[in-house]
């Protein structure tokens, strides 16, 4: 199974090179640190709840897939992994999921990174936030961050990548250059 996914790997990275576009790193969550840093004067903004769900007062937190580009801005953001205070990982209502990963996104936008001085020639790199919603007023429990961490995001990018049914998540291209065979991620 392992080999089978290297060799899907490879084909994929062969074809991205095909088409003249560099391959794109995937980096576990906090891995990015030996390559970007935050842009001067940039902070990490927090999502709004989203107001129409406001009023459930769910604790919510949701693994967001992004792309960091050469020049600092993010984009491609992926809900990859969701989880609720009142049904897990099932979606309580139509449309919850997609609204909390479109006031990530809108979040996410707004970060920017440069790359660390020692880096002559920066590359993109796809990588994942967990970004937690809680009650208004209320402290987030430090334990919902682990119902949507991503321990091994090229594994969990592999098996979406397999599943029809969540493959449309991420941009085909992308998946097409992202290195989901290296083991040596941080």
């Amino acid at each position: 199974m392992h080999l089978r996914r290297l060799s899907v790997c490879m084909l994929l990275l062969a074809a991205g090179a095909a088409w003249g576009l560099d391959p794109i790193r995937v980096a576990n969550e906090g891995g990015i640190k030996n390559a970007w840093m935050l842009a001067p004067g940039a902070k990490l903004a927090a999502p709004a709840y989203p107001p129409q769900f406001a009023t459930r007062g769910l604790d919510v937190c949701v693994s967001i897939g992004y792309l960091i580009n050469a020049d600092g801005s993010t984009s491609d953001f992926a809900l990859l992994d969701g989880w609720n205070s009142e049904t897990g990982t099932r979606e309580p209502e139509a449309g919850f999921w997609a609204a909390f990963a479109q006031a990530s996104g809108a979040a996410l936008q707004q970060w920017r990174f440069q790359a660390r001085p020692e880096i002559a020639r920066p590359t993109p790199v796809y990588t994942v936030a967990t970004l937690l919603f809680g009650k208004a007023g209320a402290t987030v429990s430090p334990e919902l961050r682990q119902r949507c961490k991503i321990a091994n995001l090229p594994e969990h990018l592999a098996a979406i990548r397999a599943d029809p049914g969540k493959r449309r998540q991420i941009d085909v291209h992308l998946f097409d250059r992202m290195q989901l065979n290296r083991d040596d991620f941080e």
